[in-house]
């Protein structure tokens, strides 16, 4: 099968019925980023202000991540970012849509559209940032607790990848100032590891 480009993947997804998280979000969140940039950043999923948008980490934990960017010197208009799934799923609360955590059928059900990403994008280095994400490729007995910032051979790829925790974990920390620090160590080691970054 020949490979999608990524608007191709992209026109495609906005079809996508695989699960039922299509029903009640708002649109598809596709990834975003250079065609062929040399990092991928996968997260979980969209959330509240993403959905709205229709583009990926432009929530809280989107902001978070931006900050984290600056300060380990990476630029962020050359990561390629997107999620494990690609629909918001949610709990209404009064007005307010809680996020859900995906299931691992829906992460299934999403994952063509990953590996045609990774596929499309052809990157060096994968950072999964959370579990969900990390799961997704590496399979649901992966835990970023214990192999948080090592750097392993991504299955039926040339790419790399490494996983940290998700940002949005970062802001319910409860030593916020701790895990920002940690979070930024790790994005400050794929940085270096890609020639981008600065050591100390």
């Amino acid at each position: 099968m020949p490979e999608k480009s990524l608007k191709e993947l992209r026109n495609a997804a906005c079809e996508c019925h695989n699960c039922d998280l299509y029903k009640n979000a708002t649109q598809t969140v596709f990834g975003e980023g250079p065609a062929h940039a040399r990092v991928m950043m996968v997260g979980e999923q969209p959330g509240d202000q993403e959905d709205k948008a229709g583009e990926p980490f432009v929530g809280p934990a989107g902001r978070l991540l931006d900050r984290a960017l600056v300060d380990a010197d990476i630029d962020r208009s050359t990561v390629y970012m997107t999620n494990a799934v690609k629909h918001f799923k949610f709990t209404e609360r009064g007005k307010r849509r809680i996020h859900q955590k995906p299931n691992r059928t829906e992460v299934v059900a999403c994952r063509p559209w990953l590996l045609g990403e990774l596929a499309a994008v052809k990157p060096e280095l994968v950072v999964c940032l959370g579990a969900v994400a990390a799961q997704a490729l590496l399979g649901p007995a992966f835990r970023v607790t214990k192999h948080r910032g090592e750097v392993l051979d991504l299955p039926d790829s040339d790419a790399k990848v490494t996983a940290t925790v998700h940002p949005s974990s970062v802001l319910r920390a409860e030593n916020r100032d701790e895990a920002y620090r940690d979070f930024v160590k790790d994005l400050t080691a794929v940085g270096v590891r890609l020639g981008q970054g600065h050591q100390g």
